[in-house]
């Protein structure tokens, strides 16, 4: 028996996504590098990356780019299939879900710094509801919700506005990589 070869044909949407997946994973793995006041508690710079490709292309390149971010980000810092890689999935997965929902909102309703506040709600009651479940089975863990709440207002407020602003400039990407 021979060996076989299977070859897949790369298309110009997936070097785009490739491209936004790099940007997020770079923006993911530089905010390991801040400092943070409380354990999960984080800007989410990555999601700005995020809401700029569901704005442009959709919410199945979104999703892509947000995947990977998880997944290639944990490899790259070294947490995949530890309990940070499952909070941040588990968030991910939260948020893309509710901005899928969201897009058959008004646009005038539904924009960049909306669409960032309800996926950081959403990002951290999926990281909140796993914890529970998983790591603290006992619903102390829900006396942080105001203060992750408030992050979660406050980050995606400035997600969404830094969004908004990269979505108002003139897109300077090639066809073709």
């Amino acid at each position: 028996m021979t060996p076989s070869t299977i070859e897949l044909p790369v298309t110009a949407d997936d070097y785009r996504i490739a491209r936004y997946a790099a940007a997020a994973i770079a923006l993911s793995v530089a905010e390991t590098a801040l400092p943070s006041p409380l354990p999960g508690i984080k800007p989410g710079l990555a999601n700005i990356i995020v809401l700029v490709v569901l704005a442009r292309y959709g919410w199945r390149d979104a999703a892509w780019v947000s995947l990977l971010r998880v997944v290639a980000g944990s490899l790259v810092v070294g947490q995949f299939l530890a309990p940070g890689f499952f909070l941040a999935l588990a968030g991910a997965l939260c948020s893309l879900a509710v901005l899928a929902a969201a897009q058959h909102l008004p646009p005038r309703v539904f924009g960049p710094v909306s669409a960032s506040v309800l996926a950081a709600f959403a990002h951290i009651g999926g990281q909140l509801l796993l914890a529970r479940a998983w790591l603290v089975p006992h619903d102390g863990v829900f006396y942080l919700l105001p203060l992750f709440a408030t992050a979660a207002l406050l980050f995606g407020s400035i997600n969404g506005l830094v969004a908004a602003r990269l979505l108002a400039a003139p897109s300077t990407e090639s066809p073709t990589p």
